[in-house]
């Protein structure tokens, strides 16, 4: 997977980790890949439903040690 752009948003609580995806979204052009680190447990169920919501593709999670990382295509 070719990722285009990292967001570390670890230590952020909700809702900053999807307001910071948001924003970092808006810097790539669609059909890039942003990888969001975080360790909001609350993340995983916003993000989900939030690249639902707005056409975004979420690709894949990984979850290691209560940091979750999100793959997440713009639409």
């Amino acid at each position: 997977m070719n990722v285009n752009k990292v967001l570390d948003a670890k230590g952020l609580a909700c809702p900053m980790p999807l307001v910071k995806t948001k924003k970092a979204l808006n810097d790539l052009n669609p059909g890039e890949i942003l990888e969001v680190i975080t360790t909001d447990k609350g993340a995983k169920s916003d993000l989900t439903a939030w690249t639902k919501a707005t056409g975004n593709e979420l690709i894949d999670t990984k979850e290691e040690q209560d940091v979750f990382t999100f793959y997440i295509k713009k639409g």
